[in-house]
C-alpha cells in the first residue's frame, strides 16, 4: 500500500468533518498496525537470553528431549488437606485372595490416593437455633445450653485470621470480600472486618514487637522501600516531607528469615536505624543489603558499625536498560555478571557454609570480577564509550559502587544481590495495586504487622492462616513469652495446630 505523510493529513483533515470512506479508514488503519509493529515489546524478564535475544540453543542428535510434566500437583502437593483412611470393605490383612484363591493378601505399603476438591466461601457462618420453652404459669423462659465449643462471640479467632490472610497475604480489598460474601448469602461488611482485623492486631502485637526485637540480632539485613499512600496523615509543621513509603526489612541468621514492614514517611534507612536499636551492643556489626541509593542507608548512633553491601542485581540492571542499543558491551557485562551468579548457584547447592563460600567466591568470582573492572575502566580510557551516553552512566555506577557491590569477595555471608527483600516489598505492591491506600496511620500500622507476621511465616514454611489463629487463641501465653510463639517453632507437620 502506497502512503505518504501528505495524504495520511488530507484523511485525518476529512475525519473531523465527514465519516471516511471505507478505503481511507483501511488505510489508515493499516499505518497504524504497521507503526504499532514496530515499536519494541515490553520486556517482561531480564534474563540474559531474553535481553540479548538469544535463541536457544539446539539439543543434540542423539540426546532425548526432557520429558514434560504434565502439570497436576500430586497428592502428597496437599499438605492442607484433610487426609481420612479408608479401609478395604471386605479384606483384611491376612484373608485369602479372592483372585487366585490360594494366596493371601497383605497391605500395601503406599495406599492409591483420590483427591477431591471442593468449593466454599472464604468465611462460612451457622446459625444456632436454641430451643426455648416458658412456663404458662409462671413465665419463666428455659432456654437449651450453647453446644460445647460453641462461645457467645459472634466472630472467632479463624474470622480475623482469614480477613487478614485475605487483605493483607493475597491484596483483597476489604469492600471486594463484602461483596463476595453477600453474594453468598454471608453478610459481612468492610466496616465490620476492619473492627475485626483491628481488634486481633491489639491482641498479637507482641508478636510483631518479637519479631523486631529478632531481626535487630541478624547477621544480614535487607532494605528497601517503594511508595505507599495514606490519605488522612497528620503532618507536623515542620515536616517539610510530601512521600509516603512502605519499608521492607528481611534479617537473616542462622538460616531464620524475618521480613518486617513499616509504612510512614520515614525512608527505610531511618526504619533500619530504628530496629537496630533494639540490637545486643556485644553482637558483631551485622552486614546490609540495599541499593545505592543514601536513603537507603542508615544514619547510626556514635559507636553502633555497619557493613554495607550493595545490590548486584541493581548494578546489572543498568545495563539490561540499555542492552537494545549496546548490545556488544552490555552481552560481555550480562554474561560475566551471570558467571558470578552460577558460581554463587553452585554454592548454595554444594551447602557451603559462610567461610567456604567466601573462599570459593575469592577462588573463582575473584578473577571474573577484576577481568571486568579492567574492562570498565578501559572503556572510558580508550574513549570507547562517551560517559553520558547510557552505556556510559551504567558503566559509571558500577564503578562508582565497585566496593559495595563486591563484599561478597570480603564479607563472609555476604549475599549477591537484594532480590529478597524486593520479593518481600511485592506483598505491599499488591496492597497498594488492589486497595489504593490505607485510610489512617493507625490502618497501615495493622497492615505492616500483619504482613510482617504472614510473610515470615511462608519464609519459615509455616502455616500463616493456622499461625494467626493460635496466636490469638493463646493471647495471654503470648504476652508471658513471646519469643516460643515465633513462626519458626510452628511445627505444621508434626503437631498441626500448635506451637512449641
Amino acid at each position: 500500500m502506497d502512503v505518504n505523510l501528505e495524504e495520511l493529513d488530507q484523511i485525518i483533515e476529512r475525519g473531523t468533518h465527514t465519516p471516511l470512506s471505507e478505503s481511507e479508514s483501511e488505510k489508515l488503519k493499516s499505518v497504524l498496525h504497521a507503526l504499532a509493529g514496530m515499536l519494541p515489546q515490553p520486556r517482561t524478564t531480564e534474563k540474559t537470553k531474553d535481553v540479548l535475544e538469544q535463541s536457544a540453543a539446539p539439543a543434540p542428535e542423539n540426546e532425548p528431549e526432557p520429558a514434560k510434566g504434565h502439570g497436576r500437583n500430586g497428592a502428597s502437593s496437599y499438605t492442607g488437606a484433610q487426609k481420612i483412611a479408608v479401609a478395604h470393605p471386605t479384606l483384611h490383612a491376612g484373608d485369602p485372595c479372592p483372585g487366585c484363591e490360594k494366596g493371601k493378601v497383605y497391605p500395601q505399603k503406599e495406599p492409591r490416593t483420590l483427591v477431591r476438591i471442593v468449593g466454599q466461601a472464604p468465611l462460612t457462618a451457622t446459625v444456632y437455633e436454641l430451643d426455648r420453652l416458658r412456663c404458662n404459669l409462671c413465665g419463666e423462659v428455659f432456654t437449651a445450653p450453647e453446644p460445647e465449643g460453641i462461645g457467645p462471640e459472634k466472630y472467632d479467632e479463624t474470622t480475623a485470621a482469614m480477613i487478614a490472610l485475605l487483605k493483607y497475604g493475597s491484596g483483597m480489598p476489604f469492600y471486594r470480600l463484602e461483596k463476595l460474601e453477600q453474594a453468598l448469602g454471608i453478610p459481612l461488611p468492610a466496616s465490620t472486618q476492619w473492627e475485626i482485623v483491628e481488634e486481633a492486631a491489639e491482641v498479637i502485637q507482641t508478636a510483631r514487637d518479637e519479631l523486631i526485637r529478632q531481626a535487630a540480632q541478624g547477621e544480614v539485613l535487607h532494605n528497601d522501600d517503594t511508595g505507599m499512600r495514606v490519605l488522612r496523615m497528620a503532618r507536623e509543621p515542620s515536616d517539610d516531607r510530601t512521600g509516603v513509603f512502605t519499608s521492607g526489612i528481611v534479617s537473616t541468621q542462622q538460616g531464620r528469615r524475618i521480613a518486617l514492614y513499616f509504612t510512614g514517611r520515614q525512608h527505610a534507612g531511618e526504619n533500619l536505624r530504628d530496629v537496630l536499636q533494639h540490637r545486643t551492643a556485644d553482637l558483631a556489626p551485622p552486614l546490609q543489603m540495599c541499593d545505592a541509593l543514601s536513603r537507603n542507608t542508615p544514619k547510626l548512633s556514635d559507636g553502633a558499625e555497619i557493613l554495607l553491601a550493595n545490590c548486584l542485581a541493581h548494578g546489572r540492571r543498568q545495563f539490561v536498560d540499555v542492552a537494545a542499543n549496546f548490545p556488544e558491551p552490555c552481552r560481555y557485562v550480562l554474561e560475566t555478571l551471570g558467571d558470578v551468579y552460577k558460581y554463587d548457584a553452585e554454592a548454595r547447592q554444594r551447602h557451603l557454609s559462610p567461610a567456604q563460600r567466601l573462599q570459593f567466591h575469592q577462588q573463582l568470582s575473584g578473577p571474573v570480577m577484576e577481568q571486568l573492572h579492567q574492562w570498565l575502566e578501559a572503556q572510558f580510557a580508550l574513549k570507547q564509550v562517551e560517559p553520558n551516553s547510557g552505556l556510559g552512566k551504567a558503566i559509571t555506577y558500577l564503578l562508582r559502587h565497585w566496593k559495595g557491590l563486591t563484599a561478597f569477595l570480603r564479607e563472609a555471608g555476604a549475599p549477591l544481590d537484594n532480590n529478597v527483600c524486593e520479593r518481600a516489598l511485592k506483598r505491599a505492591v499488591l496492597h497498594r495495586k488492589n486497595a489504593l491506600f490505607y485510610r489512617t496511620l493507625h490502618g497501615a500500622e495493622a497492615g505492616d504487622l500483619f504482613m510482617s507476621l504472614i510473610h515470615t511465616c511462608e519464609l519459615a514454611g509455616a502455616n500463616p492462616f493456622d499461625y494467626l489463629t493460635q496466636l490469638q487463641h493463646h493471647a495471654s501465653e503470648l504476652a508471658v513469652n513471646p519469643s516460643a510463639w515465633m513462626p519458626w517453632n510452628y511445627l505444621e507437620q508434626t503437631q498441626p495446630g500448635h506451637i512449641h
